[in-house]
């Protein structure tokens, strides 16, 4: 069995290279597909703009499979499905569906896609998503595998910064908290990794971003830095992605309640940024942007956050066919 990969299945709708396919990884992401589904989420969110909804997969079924708790995630796939005129079958709980009977992943794929057209799927172990589209002959769409990758996520966060700030080459890219963790800040970093890039990972150092993604950086010959201080880095990043400490990935509390406050991003340090620059940040959010920063014009997280629905309506449409 073979994960269904971009721009491999044979078909009469094949010409956009994502019909049927699985997102599973940002490493299928090149520079040309990506041109191609910021272009189709830039015409999703013009089409909410203006219309509030389209029938484009009238007649298709989304099955949102969620083994952890999601906000955005999770209600952004099913409002990008309403919008675009399918349904929803949503399993949001898994603690009601037969997994507590002991039902393999595997099996649960293979009944869901038996009444779906495509399954997204959120996961606490690390490749489940892989193990999913083994099985699947449907589409499935990775919504976050444990620590380790979130490919939407990663879409939605450089859509964001393509859209606030009309370029990608060229800019610094600060990212700063939880960087170990953080699979948020893994996707982006391997999909920034297409473009002429400097990073900045700013973190304790029991928080640093794993080698792995290091060496991804290192490999691309993008230049990039690691620090502990954010104070140093905030008045030459053109993008300042604040993650969250992830209470949820400690066994010692002891360890996190000496971690989750290190970073502050409050008014005294935006008084240093640049003028044309975002604050970013996946949500949800605890102590690590204060309230009073919501006001700032480059405050882009609630917009970033929208900007997931335009890109989730994208993906479901091409994957389905239908962009």
């Amino acid at each position: 069995m073979q994960i269904k990969e971009i721009g491999k299945l044979p078909s009469d709708h094949a010409d956009n290279g994502f019909y049927g396919q699985d997102i599973i990884s940002v490493s299928q992401f090149n520079r040309g597909n990506l041109d191609y589904i910021f272009g189709v989420a830039h015409e999703m969110r013009v089409l909410v703009e203006r219309f509030g909804s389209a029938d484009l997969l009238q007649g298709k079924i989304l099955a949102n499979l969620f083994y952890e708790p999601s906000t955005r995630t999770s209600s952004s796939f099913m409002a990008a499905m309403l919008r675009l005129g399918g349904q929803v079958i949503p399993i949001n709980n898994v603690q009601y569906s037969s997994v507590t009977k002991g039902e393999s992943l595997p099996d649960t794929v293979r009944t869901l896609e038996s009444y779906a057209d495509v399954i997204v799927l959120r996961h606490p172990e690390v490749g489940a998503a892989t193990t999913a589209a083994r099985y699947a002959k449907k589409p499935v769409i990775n919504a976050g595998d444990g620590i380790g990758e979130h490919p939407t996520q990663a879409l939605l966060d450089h859509f964001t910064i393509l859209e606030e700030l009309g370029k990608v080459d060229g800019l610094k890219v600060a990212m700063v908290g939880d960087l170990k963790y953080g699979r948020t800040v893994h996707s982006l970093t391997k999909l920034l990794v297409n473009y002429d890039v400097e990073f900045v990972f700013v973190s304790p150092d029991i928080l640093r971003m794993p080698e792995d993604v290091l060496d991804v950086v290192r490999g691309s010959g993008r230049r990039f830095s690691v620090q502990e201080d954010a104070h140093g880095v905030i008045e030459d990043a053109d993008v300042l992605y604040v993650t969250r400490v992830q209470k949820e990935r400690f066994s010692d509390m002891a360890e996190y309640d000496r971690m989750k406050d290190q970073y502050v991003v409050d008014e005294e340090l935006m008084a240093r940024a640049k003028e044309r620059m975002i604050v970013m940040h996946p949500l949800p959010r605890v102590n690590e942007i204060s309230y009073a920063v919501d006001t700032d014009p480059r405050a882009a997280y609630f917009r970033q956050m929208r900007n997931g629905m335009y890109i989730r309506m994208a993906l479901l449409a091409a994957v389905l066919g239908k962009a």
